[in-house]
């Protein structure tokens, strides 16, 4: 492997060199749309929304945004994405030769999303723009000698009486890697079928000791619980015992920071962390630079990105998209505003609401973070409360009481008198007390719309403490134990009631 490992290295390098300088972004985004446009102008979406004639206008940008309506998922898979199954050359040529369900924490049932081999090569190509960016980090040569664990989905599909398969876009990215991937990737196809999340951890633990893991790549909730199932069964002090190469960490799904300090103490020595932005929609964006977890758009790679100013100009005071808000491109965003997310690909998604908000941390190269979901945005009444927001008040609740809150949930519930309340559930192993009126105040210093509605409307803030195996139960009640799903932070009330008789009875 150490033959391989400065192969992979020098080519990483020399790759990085001759890349050449990047076009302008807006220039870059106009070709994405004019190709993406051009392959499906025959398309019954095409045809409907006229894109030969979009493509012969004078202004490509304005007249698409004219033409074609925004969509929600609801909206998309009613009029369109419903109709695949049967038909081929809906809204993209031929059929999909699968459907993701996404793994999200929104909706009352898994989103079904098509996925077509063109989106299949935009994620590898994304990918490899990932994995050439290394060369900014100067890793050592023992990382690309090691291998990388990847902690997806079940790989396992499900054949549906259509003829199509249908998994999460983790599980479908890992039963689509080519045989000779089984060089570096692990867990390896056989591990990665196994549908029983406990099952395939335990199968992991029991592999550990045999593999040279240098990188993992998982949502950190789960990828922290394996580490610890492995560290557990072979009673190691911190995982670098048996893997003392592992060196990166791709993080994704939701935001890192509080779980920071727990995968410190499982570490032996320092890992670098990447954010990466892979959805079952695409891979949008990934880390690119060292010392940030801001993330590269991913600006030549088959995707046409819109952006909704997440102010009065887009969103009402709940969130959602005003009936005309203002949308703009990549040349006319600014760095500091938040926006709602639009995606068109060659997945056959036109116009499409992620469901995500992002920040533009910078514009030469476009880097954005990701600052929340827009179902994230906790205002019924006045509160105006981001997932950023939320997550800066409970890590510093987790710094003073020298602890860690990896999860937390919170709805606005009506109380026996009528009040809007706000409840939260943290993951911890600390004592709930006083941890109500620490939280209360640390949300009125994060955000002053929250200490106006804490006067009038929201009447009390009540938290409940459980422990990771009872959060970890509650999942597996709802069937969203596994490696890709994501912590529901903002619940619904009638969610939330279904959370707390769940504890009440445990």
């Amino acid at each position: 492997m150490a033959i391989i490992g400065k192969l992979i290295k020098a080519g990483i390098d020399l790759s990085a060199k001759l890349q050449s300088t990047e076009e302008n972004p807006q220039e870059l985004q106009e070709n994405q749309l004019r190709e993406l446009l051009s392959k499906a102008k025959d398309t019954a979406f095409g045809k409907y929304h006229g894109f030969e004639e979009i493509l012969n206008s004078d202004d490509l940008v304005k007249n698409f945004q004219k033409e074609v309506p925004i969509f929600k998922y609801e909206q998309m898979h009613a009029q369109w994405w419903s109709k695949q199954e049967r038909f081929p050359d809906i809204t993209w040529p031929g059929k999909p030769d699968f459907f993701a369900r996404s793994s999200g924490t929104t909706g009352k049932s898994s989103k079904r999303i098509p996925i077509t081999k063109e989106f299949l090569a935009t994620m590898k190509s994304v990918g490899t723009s990932q994995l050439n960016a290394l060369h900014e980090f100067d890793f050592p040569e023992t990382l690309f000698e090691s291998e990388i664990l990847m902690l997806s989905s079940s790989a396992n599909l499900e054949k549906n009486n259509q003829g199509f398969e249908e998994g999460e876009i983790s599980g479908i990215n890992v039963s689509n890697f080519p045989d000779w991937y089984d060089i570096f990737y692990r867990p390896g196809k056989e591990i990665a079928a196994i549908s029983d999340w406990d099952e395939r951890v335990d199968a992991i633990a029991e592999q550990a000791p045999e593999w040279n893991i240098g990188a993992i790549a998982g949502i950190p909730s789960w990828v922290l619980l394996m580490l610890k199932r492995i560290i557990e069964k072979h009673q190691l002090k911190h995982i670098h015992e048996i893997w003392p190469n592992f060196q990166v960490y791709a993080s994704g799904g939701v935001a890192f920071e509080t779980y920071r300090e727990d995968f410190d103490a499982i570490c032996g020595k320092p890992i670098t962390v990447l954010d990466t932005y892979l959805a079952s929609e695409g891979f949008i964006a990934y880390t690119a630079m060292p010392g940030t977890m801001n993330m590269k758009l991913a600006l030549n790679h088959g995707y046409f990105f819109e952006f909704i100013p997440f102010d009065k100009r887009g969103v009402d005071e709940t969130g959602e998209l005003l009936s005309d808000p203002l949308v703009l491109g990549i040349g006319e965003v600014e760095t500091g505003q938040e926006y709602v997310l639009l995606l068109s690909s060659c997945a056959g998604a036109w116009r499409y609401v992620i469901g995500d908000v992002i920040r533009f941390e910078s514009m030469d190269p476009p880097q954005i973070k990701i600052t929340g979901r827009t179902k994230f945005f906790l205002n019924v009444v006045g509160s105006q409360l981001s997932e950023e927001k939320m997550d800066k008040a409970i890590l510093e609740l987790a710094e003073k009481h020298d602890s860690t809150f990896n999860e937390y949930m919170v709805a606005a519930i009506k109380n026996e008198a009528g009040e809007y309340i706000h409840q939260w559930i943290l993951v911890s192993e600390i004592q709930a007390n006083g941890l109500a009126e620490e939280l209360d105040e640390l949300l009125k210093a994060a955000n002053k719309n929250y200490g106006v509605a804490r006067s009038k409307a929201l009447k009390d803030i009540q938290v409940q403490v459980i422990s990771k195996e009872q959060y970890t139960d509650f999942l597996g009640t709802t069937n969203k134990k596994g490696g890709q799903t994501k912590t529901p932070k903002v619940m619904k009330e009638e969610k939330m009631k279904s959370l707390l008789e769940f504890i009440a009875q445990a």
